[in-house]
């Protein structure tokens, strides 16, 4: 008994014994960061608009309409897909008005049950 708490005590001596007693101190500001000031002074990330609505219109020429409504906030807009063509984005000027872009125009509401898209009379 009285060897194995002479063999334990050796074990314990021996594995304290290699132990590292010196101080680990970190430094604060760590290794030099050259883009850290560019993070920090970089302009704030503006998100997209959100999704007001999002119907499916059906137009008096049997032609179909994807059309999201748009809002930041501030100001509305929407993103208006015809059939097999390319979507295009149109902005509200003023409040109630008409949603224009460059060679298209689209007027209704997200609550509206019909649209006009480019002359053309679409419902849901």
């Amino acid at each position: 008994m009285t060897r194995t708490l002479t063999t334990f005590a050796l074990v314990a001596a021996a594995a304290l014994a290699g132990c590292d007693q010196s101080d680990h101190t970190i430094n604060a500001p760590g290794p030099y960061d050259p883009q850290a000031n560019a993070a920090n002074n970089a302009a704030p990330v503006v998100l997209p608009p959100s999704i007001v609505a999002s119907h499916k219109y059906r137009c008096k020429d049997n032609s179909l309409v994807s059309l999201d409504w748009l809002s930041d906030g501030t100001a509305n807009s929407a993103r208006v897909i015809p059939q097999g063509g390319a979507a295009v984005t149109l902005t509200q000027a003023e409040a109630g008005g008409a949603y224009t872009a460059e060679g298209a125009s689209l007027t209704g509401d997200p609550q509206a049950k019909t649209i006009t898209f480019d002359g053309k009379s679409c419902s849901r």
